[in-house]
């Protein structure tokens, strides 16, 4: 039987999951690849402003709603996004 599975640590995530493999580690005295959380997260909140922004802006124009909907849609994407690397982040991932 395998062990119960406890909560992942920062110290789990500084020394390396097991399986992880970069192939870049140590190349050229490069320090091992991270995780860019916060760009990310930086991103996903840009995208969420003008997707909303521009789709409130292209229902007052008068003009057909399908691409405030394609916005509307892409927004939602962004705000998923956001909840996942927030969770990431809580959980003490490292980026």
């Amino acid at each position: 039987m395998s062990e119960p599975r406890r909560p992942r640590s920062r110290e789990d995530y500084a020394r390396g999951l097991p399986d992880h493999h970069d192939p870049t580690a140590g190349l050229g005295g490069a320090p091992p690849a991270r995780s860019a959380l916060t760009l990310r997260l930086v991103l996903a909140a840009f995208g969420l402003v003008v997707c909303v922004g521009g789709g409130f802006l292209w229902l007052a124009a008068d003009v057909p709603a399908w691409p405030a909907v394609v916005l509307f849609v892409l927004g939602a994407i962004a705000l998923v996004d956001i909840v996942v690397i927030l969770r990431r982040k809580a959980r003490g991932e490292p980026g």
